[in-house]
């Protein structure tokens, strides 16, 4: 191993224990809540981040497996930076009271599995925040506000700090190998920011991932009043693989990724094609949504409330890997690493399994292998690392100003590695 190589490697195992708790990440606390998303309104493929005093909205939407309503309310939590309460009181971060009712809600139609769906927009006439920032969007029972059925995160942004961002495989360690570098530089003319090298926080994450996004608190350099971040080795990331993918739109067909279906009441059993590793294999390009999935059944217009639910099985055909923890990827385990999401060896196939109850859609998933250890995922061991994956990466830019309690959001883009 060369000395670059050494010293990133030495970077990497220090900077594997996440910058954020676990306990603002986005998640379910409720077996009964299921296929969770959090988009900006009307753009499916964007970030969860809205441009504070405009038309942008935030929409959350799930299901509660039930026969009837559930009155169910919100709040929210201003977080700083790294997800971390603030500590401000409502009336500094929003407009009017810190409580809503969920009333847009529908019962599924001819559905095997009989389910609520609950949408959200924020901003709205209840709930108006005013300040940018990360958000934490609670919500729990009327009649138990503090047993918190699921949480969510999304962010305000005051767009005053233009930010442009690149991605090469030409990394500091490596050519055109395993790695991918994020460059960017962020104009500061219209951002009031006093001192660039100490009131700036930069945080960069890849395809939505949380286990391995990186804060930076000073840029390399100033180019006038544009803050430069560049040649850092917190931006190097590891290129991973082409997401996997699989359909479960049709009760009768097996759709991509699907072997076959079988139906064991109560529920419809969705074998998918049993997976092997990729690692060493050469790069096959496959257009994927970076790990969101997209609820929708075949012969329906409104999938939100037809679509119906049954059991997805996954399999990896590999050897057990003592020590090490098994995970899928994806949106639709929220990204956190748990039992909901943490393949089991079955040593009687030999491979690692997991089933889940899932809404009929289109899914991205890919599996990531924790290290005794670690905190923290990699997609080297089992799907490889090639440096021609296309992978987005967000950028956001945070600022506290002098005298200020709080992490203002002043910029935020989304770049890919093929552009």
């Amino acid at each position: 191993m060369d000395l670059r190589r050494c010293i990133y490697f030495c970077m990497v195992v220090l900077c594997s224990v996440p910058v954020f708790g676990s306990d603002t990440m986005t998640g379910i606390f409720d077996e009964k809540i299921k296929s969770l998303q959090v988009r900006l309104d009307g753009n499916d493929f964007a970030s969860p981040v809205a441009v504070l005093g405009s038309a942008d909205r935030i929409r959350i939407d799930f299901d509660r497996i039930a026969e009837d309503r559930d009155f169910l309310r919100y709040s929210l939590v201003h977080c700083s930076a790294r997800w971390q309460p603030s500590g401000l009181v409502d009336s500094e971060f929003l407009d009017g009271f810190n409580e809503g009712t969920i009333e847009d809600y529908d019962f599924s139609r001819a559905t095997t599995v009989h389910y609520v769906h609950y949408s959200l927009t924020i901003p709205n006439e209840q709930v108006s925040p005013r300040l940018s920032g990360n958000y934490l969007l609670k919500i729990y029972s009327e009649d138990n506000p503090d047993d918190v059925l699921l949480q969510c995160r999304f962010m305000l942004c005051e767009m005053t700090a233009p930010i442009e961002a690149s991605v090469s495989s030409r990394t500091d360690i490596d050519y055109n190998e395993a790695n991918q570098q994020v460059n960017f530089m962020v104009d500061l003319e219209r951002a009031e920011v006093d001192d660039p090298f100490n009131d700036l926080l930069a945080v960069v994450g890849q395809n939505g991932r949380l286990d391995n996004e990186v804060a930076i608190g000073h840029p390399l350099r100033l180019q006038g009043r544009k803050a430069v971040f560049e040649h850092l080795p917190k931006l190097i990331f590891e290129a991973g693989n082409e997401y996997r993918r699989f359909e479960i739109v049709s009760e009768q067909y097996p759709g991509m990724g699907v072997d076959y279906i079988d139906y064991f009441d109560p529920y419809r059993h969705y074998m998918l094609y049993v997976d092997t590793p990729r690692a060493g294999e050469p790069y096959s390009y496959d257009q994927t949504q970076h790990g969101r999935f997209f609820i929708r059944r075949a012969d329906s217009q409104d999938g939100d409330v037809d679509a119906d639910y049954g059991i997805v099985h996954f399999a990896l055909d590999m050897p057990e890997q003592p020590g090490t923890m098994i995970f899928i990827d994806g949106d639709l385990v929220q990204r956190r690493f748990g039992p909901e999401s943490r393949m089991q060896y079955n040593a009687a196939t030999g491979r690692y399994e997991l089933s889940m109850l899932l809404k009929q859609g289109a899914y991205n998933y890919r599996y990531l292998a924790v290290p005794p250890g670690a905190s923290r995922g990699y997609t080297g061991s089992i799907e490889g690392d090639n440096y021609q994956t296309v992978n987005e990466y967000d950028v956001k830019i945070y600022h506290r100003r002098r005298g200020e309690h709080y992490d203002r959001l002043i910029g935020f883009t989304t770049t890919r590695s093929d552009l």
